[in-house]
């Protein structure tokens, strides 16, 4: 059997991490042979290892091919402990609780924007606030940011932003109902007071895409995709507010762990047992800022509906612009699974990572310019994964790196010289998200598909972008 640094091949997009030392189970790593090079220096392969030490893990310490160095975890990590004897971290769900993102599919070909393109990425980039820090046009009391914590998207369709189709096509319909605003801390709160229907920055944006290729006619057209079809990709979170609960939790956790004698390899895998009253704390700060992300991203449609209609001067039912789907990829969930033959209730963390159960839509965005996908969950990821896959391309270079080797007014150019109209707040922004500071994503999506945990249905290229 083929092996690098200790990782034994099970086959060309499997590798193994044999249970060793302290360590309560094996890892897996999906990856290609070339990919793990990176993984290895980068040092996430650790962090995988690192997870297996948790109390009351079940199955297998998990990683997508998108895998790079996170906090605690890595990002592209999944791993699923029970439910009663289990834990709950952080840092396996991340600082920006329900990053995740949606398609927009469109009634429109190229042909009929590529006239007016410029001109709707300037609207949609005068009408959806982005940048660090952006407040929005929402500005909202305590009590009605409670509200919006404890109904997600469905807060946004009462307010108009939205009709209930949009519901219907969101995971959990866009609404967790194990939030309890109470566990939010004033301070998450207040941050999430202005900043509702914002972009942010960092590699979050709006993406107006031409599906290219199909792969899969019949999962295609059973979700309104064809090739040639204009589409809209939003990828944002729980902005201020969910960073604030996943920092107000880690410290909260940190004196946990002396009370629970629970030992950890990493003092950034701070945890507490699911059912302690810290674990649930955590659980239901966790979700509320999960709904704010659902509800945050459901506002930013509606402005996108009124930007199209606004340049294209024609009627919703011309334009299309209905969802396709909402997933999430930083979040935990109580899920029931088999493991070995009998149905257990597991509390699954996902951190760059999507939940990618049997027949249901995944949406993977690419790194700036680059391809996107739409891909359908599996049986097999279900058997393998907690029924998850990968959530994007994966830096292979930090934002510091980045801003040294690449000159965001260059990129922007370059992108243009592509047919790829950019615009942003900063040419900082560019330079950081440069297409070089991440993987691949049609390798990524490519070892998914060969491994079986999802399955390509329709190819994005990108023609125009708005970041913060």
């Amino acid at each position: 059997m083929t092996e690098y640094h200790g990782l034994k091949k099970i086959d060309d997009w499997r590798w193994l991490m044999p249970k060793s030392g302290g360590m309560r189970t094996e890892g897996m790593i999906y990856a290609s042979e070339k990919m793990l090079e990176h993984i290895v220096h980068d040092k996430a392969s650790n962090q995988v290892s690192n997870v297996t030490y948790l109390p009351g893990i079940v199955g297998r310490s998990l990683a997508m091919p998108d895998i790079h160095w996170g906090y605690g975890f890595p990002i592209g990590g999944v791993a699923g402990f029970d439910y009663d004897t289990g834990v709950i971290s952080p840092g396996g769900i991340g600082y920006d609780i329900n990053c995740g993102v949606r398609l927009l599919r469109t009634n429109l070909e190229l042909s009929d924007v590529s006239p007016k393109l410029e001109k709707l990425i300037s609207t949609l980039f005068t009408n959806i606030p982005s940048g660090v820090g952006s407040t929005g046009k929402i500005n909202l009391n305590r009590n009605e940011v409670m509200k919006v914590l404890e109904e997600g998207s469905k807060w946004s369709v009462k307010k108009g932003f939205g009709n209930q189709e949009d519901l219907s096509h969101t995971e959990d319909q866009g609404q967790m109902s194990s939030a309890d605003p109470s566990k939010v801390s004033q301070r998450a709160l207040e941050r999430g007071r202005e900043q509702l229907g914002t972009l942010g920055a960092g590699n979050h944006f709006l993406e107006i895409q031409v599906i290219d290729e199909v792969y899969d006619e019949q999962a295609a057209n059973s979700m309104g995709l064809f090739k040639g079809q204009v589409t809209i990709m939003i990828h944002t979170g729980s902005r201020g507010l969910g960073y604030q609960v996943c920092d107000d939790y880690i410290k909260i956790l940190q004196n946990a762990l002396k009370k629970y004698n629970i030992s950890i390899p990493d003092r950034q895998l701070v945890c507490a047992p699911v059912t302690s009253d810290e674990g649930k704390d955590y659980f239901s700060a966790m979700s509320s800022a999960a709904n704010y992300a659902w509800a945050n991203r459901q506002c930013i449609t509606h402005w996108t509906r009124e930007s199209f209609m606004q340049v294209m001067g024609m009627s919703p039912k011309d334009i299309g612009l209905e969802l396709v789907y909402d997933v999430a990829h930083n979040i935990g969930k109580i899920e029931e699974h088999n493991v070995e033959g009998k149905k257990r209730k597991l509390i699954v963390h996902r951190k760059g990572a999507t939940r990618a159960f049997p027949g249901q839509p995944v949406i993977i965005p690419g790194s700036m310019g680059t391809n996107s996908y739409v891909l359908v969950g599996t049986q097999k990821a279900l058997d393998e994964t907690w029924g998850s896959t990968c959530h994007g391309a994966g830096r292979t270079m930090s934002r510091t790196e980045a801003l040294r080797r690449v000159s965001g007014g260059e990129l922007k150019q370059r992108l243009a010289k592509e047919g790829i109209i950019v615009q942003a707040r900063e040419y900082k922004t560019l330079a950081e998200e440069a297409p070089e500071a991440y993987k691949d994503v049609n390798m990524v999506v490519e070892v998914c598909h060969q491994a079986g945990i999802s399955k390509k249905v329709v190819r994005m290229s990108p023609v125009g972008v708005i970041k913060g």
